[in-house]
């Protein structure tokens, strides 16, 4: 065997095991389990943020009826939301993406981000101050305060809420709550002191998640948890990761408390979703991550310094709530143009962010020109072809060569008889003769292997791929191929195998079939080895692909078969501008006509 098949051998292979681990290590998605109905109770009585520390679990064991959805609203209306603010709290509790629906069935509900207590998954936000010196929790506002609307009738971009509250002891807490044309709220706490007492207090805000969300999908390639920044720094945990903090007798729970100085955000995150907290940048504030194992309510916290009140004076303080999809071009408009350091670090660009930022960057561009995002795949391929096409150039030039030595190679073999030794001598000092790199044929494929790991990760969780449709039966290219073999391509009159099932993986569809052609049309511009074992590897590895990447997301699929076509035009073309005119059909018709293993 000579020295261009065992390069060709050794780099598919180690293609193919890397993805073939990769399939073993990150499987396919799975549908999400069915929503129950969570065991958690409400957070009640005033939340931290004083020096002062409020009761352990913020009083969690004791349920708050009142907080429910049944509560007092006011509506929320804006452009990309719908939904509602409960007046016990003055919570966010109840938020729709107007953008977004569930699924692509007709009349599918939008996706629902935040729900309120009573029902599965409770999930909100709330405000408060926190009491400190001569203050009990009675005289602030928390979790079961029932709030005045003294102004705005909906929340819209245009009209925003005005909440008012009173205690017994003379001070006015009032809360404006805005909300910009996308997913930005401002919740502004002020506070007037009109007692004859000097007071102090502190505000802080709160995300909070009761039990861990039914929907996760539990995939090692997406972060799905807590994520946040403090002072520069980017900080992720999953779900797992908060049940196993240690355990804070200050904070009555399992908690990391983080200051920040300078900058920073917090929240949770979905697969496409985020509700973050944003305090005031350039100011210091303290971050918490709560796990309250007796009520089971995953908790993530805001807490900024104490202030002190003489009598008859006022605070203000401000702090954004980003709360919808993470949308690439929105998000990084809050991070450029709205202060928010480092807010495009909330998508999960994963290991490879240095390829992966950038490729998605391209991509987004290539999408608002053309307005199809299975063409803004393909185009972006041919980008990515054009940048790797110098190294594609030496590495065709170099396989052309090394076909023109094969006389030479065959004399050599005639000439050494059995000394490998000596054969291996006399090869490489042809190849330095000829000036010829028998390894440059591998660095093509395995260059491929980073930018395929990439584009796999801007595919899988950007949401601009969600539900983005191609041509005809490809609606969503964040998913796989819908099409089967199991009815012929929608010719038999009965539906596909379900997503994920062993049926789904051996009936595939019409993108992974032709995945499966164009590797093996590629593979045929090359004489089949010599070695009747080697051809039947490299016979089987074009299917073999086919039905491990069946299951993959067809906008990766799709990039795979122009990769294939592009690669195969390419290396045609030059391989025939140096002399060597690949013999395509030859070589189809010699690989059905195998040789039987020398015994």
């Amino acid at each position: 065997m000579d020295d261009q098949n065992k390069n060709l051998i050794l780099a598919t292979a180690l293609s193919f095991l890397v993805i073939l681990a990769w399939f073993f290590f990150f499987p396919p998605e799975e549908p999400p389990a069915p929503a129950t109905p969570p065991t958690a109770t409400e957070l009640q009585g005033a939340a931290p943020g004083t020096a002062t520390p409020p009761p352990a679990a913020e009083g969690a064991d004791t349920p708050a009826p009142a907080a429910t959805a049944e509560a007092p609203r006011v509506g929320i209306d804006s452009p990309r939301l719908t939904g509602s603010i409960s007046l016990v709290g003055g919570r966010i509790d109840d938020l729709s993406l107007k953008g977004y629906a569930e699924t692509l069935a007709p009349g599918s509900d939008i996706v629902r981000l935040l729900r309120p207590v009573g029902g599965a998954n409770a999930y909100y936000t709330l405000f408060g101050w926190a009491p400190g010196g001569t203050l009990d929790y009675d005289d602030v506002p928390g979790a079961n305060t029932v709030w005045e609307q003294v102004g705005g009738n909906t929340l819209t971009p245009e009209t925003p809420v005005v909440l008012r509250w009173t205690n017994a002891r003379g001070l006015s807490f009032t809360r404006t709550v805005a909300v910009d044309d996308h997913y930005m709220f401002t919740v502004t706490d002020a506070v007037e002191n009109a007692s004859d007492a000097e007071v102090r207090l502190a505000p802080y805000g709160i995300v909070a998640r009761h039990g861990e969300p039914t929907d996760l999908q539990n995939f090692f390639v997406l972060h799905e948890g807590v994520v946040g920044r403090t002072d520069g720094k980017l900080n992720e945990m999953d779900y797992d990761d908060l049940t196993e903090l240690p355990v804070v007798e200050r904070e009555g729970a399992r908690a990391q408390v983080t200051e920040a100085l300078v900058d920073g955000w917090l929240g949770f995150t979905d697969k496409y979703w985020m509700t973050t907290l944003v305090p005031e940048q350039g100011k210091p504030f303290t971050a918490v991550v709560k796990y309250v194992p007796s009520a089971d309510i995953y908790q993530t916290e805001t807490r900024l310094p104490a202030i002190t009140l003489a009598p008859g004076a006022s605070a203000e303080t401000a702090t954004r709530v980003f709360a919808g999809a993470k949308e690439w071009e929105t998000i990084r408009h809050y991070q450029n143009a709205e202060g928010i350091p480092g807010f495009i670090d909330s998508i999960d660009w994963g290991w490879f962010f240095f390829l992966t930022k950038p490729m998605f960057a391209v991509l987004h561009w290539l999408h608002a020109q053309i307005g199809n995002m299975g063409l803004a795949i393909i185009a972006l391929t041919v980008v990515l072809k054009a940048i790797l096409f110098p190294l594609a150039y030496k590495s065709y030039v170099s396989m052309a060569r090394m076909k023109e030595l094969q006389p030479e190679m065959e004399a050599l073999k005639e000439k050494v008889g059995d000394d490998r030794q000596k054969m291996q001598v006399e090869m490489m000092k042809l190849y330095k003769e000829k000036k010829v790199n028998p390894a440059a044929g591998c660095l093509p494929i395995l260059l491929q292997i980073p930018i395929f790991f990439s584009l796999y990760k801007v595919i899988f969780v950007t949401l601009e791929l969600r539900h983005a449709p191609f041509f005809g039966w490809l609606r969503d290219l964040s998913a796989p191929d819908p099409s089967s073999l199991y009815n012929l391509f929608g010719l038999l009159p009965w539906g596909t195998p379900e997503p994920g099932t062993i049926l789904a993986m051996a009936f595939i569809g019409v993108l992974p079939i032709l995945l499966g052609i164009s590797m093996w049309l590629q593979q045929k511009l090359n004489p089949a080895p010599t070695d009747p074992v080697q051809a039947q590897i490299f016979a089987w590895m074009p299917w073999v692909f086919m039905f491990m990447l069946g299951s993959f997301a067809s906008g990766l699929v799709l990039y795979w078969i122009t990769n294939n076509v592009i690669t195969f035009t390419q290396q045609y073309i030059i391989m025939r501008s140096h002399g060597h005119k690949p013999d395509l059909f030859g070589n189809i018709k010699s690989g059905f006509k195998r040789k039987k293993p020398a015994k």
